[in-house]
């Protein structure tokens, strides 16, 4: 018997579909992105400093904990893949990028 093997472009396939849809229901073209709100009523709350980066990476190690838990599940890793790339945007959206002219290389 031959067992069915999620494939790595899947996931990520999967949690950028899974992103669209949420867009689509929140109404927002660029994406539902909460995290920064999150971030912010958290620290009111809690007199904490968390950064929005810091709240995907957050997300992060929930999804991996839960994947440790219990039978496998689809959800944890598709939403991993999701968050992987939210704290991406997150990360690249404060960073200062310079391209050098000639070489295209680009440095952070």
């Amino acid at each position: 018997m031959v067992e069915q093997v999620d494939k790595a472009h899947t996931f990520l396939e999967e949690a950028g579909t899974v992103m669209k849809q949420r867009a689509a229901l929140r109404d927002k073209p660029e994406g539902e992105r909460s995290m920064e709100a999150i971030v912010s009523t958290f620290n009111a709350l809690t007199g904490k400093g968390l950064t929005e980066a810091e709240g995907w990476e957050f997300m992060i190690l929930l999804k991996m904990v839960r994947g440790r838990q219990g039978n496998y599940n689809r959800d944890d890793y598709v939403d991993l893949a999701a968050y992987g790339g939210l704290l991406g945007e997150c990360v690249s959206s404060k960073a200062v990028v310079e391209v050098t002219p000639g070489d295209g290389r680009v440095r952070t």
